[in-house]
């Protein structure tokens, strides 16, 4: 097995299989923990004791995310089990991608972090959050969303600590206007 590549700053996940493999809570838990700020590679085993999931189960889940190219196998001298580490430090997903029908799983998997979020953070005065209802057009507000997203790359510092920022739009709830 050849040595891994460096790991990249950004990739952007523009292949439906990569959407898929993103689709699940469990598959994003191994994602952040592979990128964690150590970004030390980790074994099968050794994620799942970190994830506190057993190491069979997991072992479906890290073939997903190896098949489709978001993290990758490291070749460590004298190891019988290789580890794995995130190809890259940030991954950002295609618009066109998440606009598609394609990307359901994927955001019931951002609320399942938004709720380990709260959890984890809520209490501590970690976890931030604002909700607005405003009346302007659908399209205007994905395309405010868009504009935020590109003026935060923008600002990114690879030396700052990461966090995870999740917008949502969606027409009031019947009763809630």
């Amino acid at each position: 097995m050849a040595p891994a590549a460096e790991t990249r700053d950004v990739l952007v996940v523009d292949r439906p299989e990569q959407l898929k493999a993103l689709g699940h809570p469990l598959r994003l838990r191994v994602l952040e923990t592979l990128g964690a700020e150590d970004k030390k590679p980790l074994t099968n085993r050794e994620l799942a004791e970190r994830v506190g999931v057993d190491p069979g189960h997991l072992h479906f889940h890290v073939r997903m995310l190896l098949r489709a190219g978001l993290i990758e196998r490291v070749d460590v001298e004298g190891t019988r089990e290789k580890p794995y580490r995130a190809v890259a430090q940030t991954v950002r997903i295609k618009p066109e991608l998440l606009a598609s029908g394609l990307s359901s799983d994927v955001r019931a998997a951002m609320l399942d972090q938004v709720h380990r979020g709260w959890t984890e953070f809520g209490a501590k005065g970690l976890f931030r959050s604002a909700q607005l209802t405003v009346r302007i057009p659908l399209e205007q507000a994905l395309e405010l969303i868009a504009q935020f997203a590109e003026q935060v790359q923008e600002h990114e510092d690879p030396a700052a600590d990461p966090v995870v920022i999740t917008a949502v739009v969606h027409p009031p709830v019947a009763g809630d206007q």
